[in-house]
């Protein structure tokens, strides 16, 4: 994710280029269990704590968390929290950035897994469904989806923007990011700026869309001159998979409501999308929690879609619903 709070403001297949690498697919997966962005609910020793319910399920006691770092930048509030690998929690042994005052959830990383049981893993599932060609992600954050999409596709080649330079600082830092872009030096390319902004010569095959200002999706994202430049950043057959967020988003400003937000994104997307080519897939358990949105309709070959996956992914795609414009 993005803040922007300060800032001025096709039907080709290609399901070869991508093979996953069998030596890092991932042992373990958990069910999705936080969208982003979340609040983390850290209980106290409070007992009155445990007459609560939303509490009780997803609290982490204070106890079994760190906090490793905690400024305000000039875009940001920034913490980066540990979770102790103690903890019964599914962030059991993860780190967190959490930015906006109420505490969102904006990027995690685990030492001894890959894979997050978040939202990030569904942006994993994106490049086997796209044309050759770089992927580009708005807002970076703490480069959790770069790290997955990196790992599992040998020929990917990401170009991440992020507006805010101490995000990237602090993922350098805590995230593992210097490693990440050491490691992939000729297939990880970060910029520092508008990420509504961003461009390629030879355009992307894909973007990934995880903006977000003061806990809420940008309000560019409203608008469908904004999807408009999008659409024509990419390469023929390319697509867009973007965090729509949901009424499980906390923002800052108490009179936004993010079931409102995420439909009204949708709108934008649909004056501009045709009919069948906005498809969504709700991330968590309830009905309350957040959506991810991705044009270019139904790939004709689901099957081939989920060969190209890890086994621990496949089931996301049986989970895509062609949106209903009505």
């Amino acid at each position: 994710m993005e803040s922007l709070a300060a800032a001025g403001r096709g039907g080709m297949l290609s399901l070869q280029l991508f093979q996953i690498q069998p030596s890092i697919t991932p042992r373990s997966f958990q069910t999705p269990f936080f969208p982003k962005p979340r609040k983390l609910t850290i209980k106290s020793h409070n007992p009155n704590n445990a007459s609560n319910p939303q509490t009780k399920e997803e609290g982490i006691p204070i106890d079994q968390v760190k906090t490793l770092v905690k400024f305000k930048s000039r875009h940001n509030f920034i913490r980066v929290l540990e979770i102790s690998r103690k903890s019964d929690h599914p962030f059991a042994g993860s780190r967190l950035l959490l930015l906006d005052t109420p505490g969102n959830i904006h990027s995690i990383s685990f030492l001894l897994k890959l894979l997050t049981g978040t939202y990030f893993d569904v942006f994993a599932t994106f490049p086997p469904i796209l044309p050759p060609g770089p992927l580009g992600i708005l807002g970076f954050g703490a480069g959790s989806a770069a790290k997955l999409i990196l790992e599992l596709y040998p020929q990917g080649v990401i170009h991440g923007w992020e507006l805010d330079p101490s995000v990237i600082q602090v993922a350098r830092e805590y995230f593992g990011l210097s490693k990440l872009e050491r490691k992939y030096d000729d297939r990880l390319f970060i910029y520092i700026g508008n990420a509504l902004n961003a461009s390629i010569d030879e355009g992307f095959s894909g973007l990934l869309v995880d903006l977000f200002s003061n806990g809420c999706v940008i309000p560019e994202l409203q608008d469908p001159e904004t999807w408009m430049k999008m659409k024509n950043k990419l390469k023929r057959g390319g697509r867009i998979m973007v965090n729509v967020g949901g009424s499980c988003v906390e923002a800052e400003d108490v009179r936004k409501d993010g079931k409102v937000v995420m439909e009204e994104t949708l709108k934008a997307m649909e004056k501009v999308f045709e009919q069948g080519e906005v498809c969504v897939l709700n991330v968590g358990r309830r009905k309350e929690d957040s959506s991810i949105a991705m044009t270019g309709g139904l790939p004709p070959n689901l099957d081939l879609w989920k060969q190209n996956l890890p086994k621990s992914l496949r089931f996301y795609v049986d989970m895509w619903k062609v949106h209903d414009f009505c």
